[in-house]
């Protein structure tokens, strides 16, 4: 997935940082000049490639705005050539996972409607004869909104499709089995994807299948590590803040002050043994999310010791 690195920030809006990606200018060229001759002028041709990402743009803003409404973290949107990536960290439950990844695909079926009236009124009003550039951009931009929007819901792992089958098997099979059931329901998606990308000989098509392929072999080596934490023996009396999920036994936390010394902060207080460094914040290695030590203990130990 693309990161900061080798990108620069556009703006910031409701405290979410947009960043471009340098290889998109190098997209947009070769994409730009390859649709030459479909309008009078090259701008238009600019207008549709601008109007694509404006649409990837609002589609991300949807999974981010969703992510935040239901307690999650969102601060971030990478714009590159392959699309946008809306880096949602969620709370680690299937509901709100599920409402965080629908919401970009919802936006772009709300936009759907009213990309189809624009047509609908340009078309009866004569503008493929009056204004033909203003027309086909509508009604590209229409195709474009509504290709985004089947192509995501595919259930294909890591497409939106993939991801919202993932969430509803969560509710039923748990937190890592149904990422191995939709990883490996993606890598059969994508040997297809690839098939059509070799039949239809596009190179375009091609690229986004290897990138949905290595995206569903880390997704597969993640449920793979879940599955092993899941059966590790839990320390009593202690939760995650966040996901209420008991802390794994053993020496599984790394002192960054002296060479990754392991230790177990839940048997130290958060202090490394080697070192005697005490750290603010506790990672939880279920969801990932940091807390200090003295908030994961358990209501059930307070109400018992008071």
């Amino acid at each position: 997935m693309p990161t900061g690195q080798g990108s620069f920030r556009l703006f910031r809006f409701s405290g979410i940082d947009v960043f471009l990606h340098w290889s998109w200018f190098l997209v947009a060229i070769y994409e730009i000049q390859s649709r030459a001759g479909r309008y009078s002028s090259v701008t238009w041709n600019a207008l549709e490639y601008l109007g694509l990402f404006l649409i990837v743009l609002l589609h991300e803003f949807g999974h981010a705005f969703a992510c935040r409404q239901v307690g999650g973290r969102a601060n971030r949107i990478v714009l590159w050539p392959f699309g946008g990536v809306a880096y949602v960290d969620p709370p680690p439950r299937p509901g709100a996972t599920l409402w965080s990844i629908a919401a970009g695909p919802l936006v772009n079926l709300a936009l759907a409607p009213v990309l189809g009236a624009l047509y609908v009124v340009g078309r009866s009003s004569g503008w493929a004869n009056t204004m033909p550039d203003t027309f086909r951009l509508v009604r590209a931009i229409l195709a474009i909104d509504v290709g985004l929007l089947i192509f995501n819901i595919l259930p294909v792992y890591p497409l939106d499709g993939g991801q919202i089958l993932r969430s509803l098997l969560w509710f039923v099979l748990g937190r890592a089995r149904s990422l191995m059931v939709a990883t490996i329901l993606g890598i059969v998606g994508v040997v297809g994807i690839i098939g059509l990308a070799l039949f239809s000989k596009d190179a375009w098509l091609g690229a986004i299948a290897l990138f949905m392929l290595m995206n569903c072999w880390g997704g597969l080596k993640q449920a793979q590590a879940l599955l092993r934490l899941g059966k590790l023996p839990r320390r009593l009396g202690y939760a995650c803040p966040v996901c209420k999920t008991s802390p794994p036994i053993g020496d599984y936390w790394k002192c960054g002050n002296c060479a990754g010394q392991a230790f177990d902060t839940f048997a130290t207080m958060a202090t490394c043994p080697n070192c005697r460094r005490q750290f603010p914040v506790t990672m939880c290695l279920d969801c990932g999310r940091s807390t200090p030590v003295n908030e994961w203990i358990a209501p059930t130990l307070v109400r018992s010791s008071t």
